[in-house]
């Protein structure tokens, strides 16, 4: 059984996914910011990799993730850095990024080294699902990592059903078609969510984007299994003079 599923096993609401950017503030602050993310209460971490030209996210993680490669991170760098990651973080870690670095680096490889420093799954927002059905889905899963595809409101019934279908770990429920960071009607996200309730799929539902206080992650949490926050983290923890003081104020004020 894998973390991620150990996890939903054992807990099936108000699961919190963390997004944090690899190597911000600081080049040296990966694993930093994950141990404390655990010990503050975080379920599970979404560690974005860095990327010049991130389509799915908004202005705050864009600038995190310039930052983060100005600071001289990437890809191979990254995995170095989690060589002794599990020494430190127990609980589930998943991979966000995009197709253009991790081809560099080379697909299988990066599935391989990212399974041998105990990265959980993978989050590939442009990789389609076509090309994970014929190509990528196999490597994936070659090396005991889940993967999450995302649905939006404006996704068919169809397309989250087969999604679902594809997915492992959990399915991404995006509150809106847009960035990362945008404001959101809470209640127009909840009548998507009661949809998605009612579609019993069988993979748990985070839903992310807008995600930002106690109040939003609990009205996100009331129709899915958790929810994920990332910009509102980003702003947390860029410009502190003291980065784990940031975190636990941050996460104790989400899970209060």
């Amino acid at each position: 059984m894998s973390r991620l599923q150990e996890l939903f096993k054992h807990k099936t609401r108000n699961v919190l996914n963390v997004y944090c950017t690899a190597g911000f503030p600081h080049l040296d602050s990966t694993l930093a910011v994950m141990s404390a993310l655990e010990e503050n209460g975080a379920d599970i971490i979404e560690l974005g990799m860095p990327y010049s030209d991130p389509l799915a996210d908004g202005e705050v993680i864009q600038l995190s993730s310039a930052r983060a490669l100005q600071n001289g991170m990437s890809i191979p760098v990254l995995f170095r850095q989690l060589e002794k990651m599990r020494e430190r973080v127990s609980i589930p870690v998943i991979l966000m990024g995009y197709m253009n670095p991790v081809m560099q680096y080379g697909f299988e490889k990066f599935c391989e080294d990212a399974k041998a420093v105990g990265v959980d799954g993978l989050i590939l927002p442009d990789l389609p699902e076509h090309e994970f059905e014929t190509e990528y889905g196999d490597l994936i899963r070659k090396h005991g990592l889940d993967f999450i595809f995302l649905v939006t409101p404006e996704t068919s019934e169809q397309r989250i059903r087969k999604l679902d279908d594809l997915s492992s770990g959990f399915l991404y429920a995006v509150s809106s078609s847009s960035t990362t960071g945008a404001a959101k009607n809470m209640g127009d996200v909840s009548d998507f969510l009661q949809k998605l309730s009612g579609y019993r799929l069988k993979n748990p539902v985070l839903v992310g984007f807008g995600i930002k206080d106690k109040e939003s992650f609990d009205r996100a949490s009331a129709h899915a299994n958790g929810a994920i926050i990332g910009t509102a983290f980003i702003k947390a923890i860029g410009d502190a003079d003291d980065t784990d003081r940031a975190i636990s104020t941050f996460l104790s004020s989400i899970l209060k």
